[in-house]
């Protein structure tokens, strides 16, 4: 192998190198995995059936993800978690119930995350992924601000 080759080789491998340990680097989130183990042993988030998650945590701001937002209404998901609330009408108690249900577990969640002394805020955002593996199509406008 001549020089330039075999230079070019090593320095090629050290670019490779470089972008899978920067890669490896950025998935790298204990704080993250922290947040989200403490989420899952309290027992009413737990026990709601969507799992609140903490997406991201920087400069003590963590997301946390939602299936709702103010332009995706509960009542448009809930009966995925609940099949018997389908074709309810927003009033009637069985769904008001499930939305109060909702709110205790995302306002648990979020009382969760904030009592821990390095976050300061808690934001939002609306779980798409969530949504669309259970069938639900969501408007970008309902992407951009999700917030309870």
């Amino acid at each position: 192998m001549d020089t330039f080759t075999r230079n070019y080789s090593i320095g090629l491998a050290s670019l490779a190198l470089g972008l899978i340990l920067f890669w490896l680097y950025s998935l790298w989130t204990p704080r993250v995995w922290e947040l989200n183990e403490m989420l899952e042993a309290d027992p009413v988030v737990a026990a709601y059936p969507y799992a609140f998650r903490v997406t991201e945590f920087s400069d003590g701001v963590a997301i946390l993800s939602t299936p709702r937002s103010f332009a995706f209404p509960a009542v448009l998901f809930l009966p995925v978690l609940y099949p018997e609330l389908a074709h309810l009408a927003q009033d009637d108690p069985r769904m008001v119930a499930a939305q109060q249900r909702l709110i205790d577990a995302q306002k648990g969640a979020m009382e969760r995350v904030l009592e821990q002394s390095d976050v300061r805020q808690v934001r939002w955002v609306l779980d798409v992924g969530w949504l669309a593996d259970h069938g639900i199509q969501v408007q970008k406008t309902a992407i951009e601000e999700a917030t309870p």
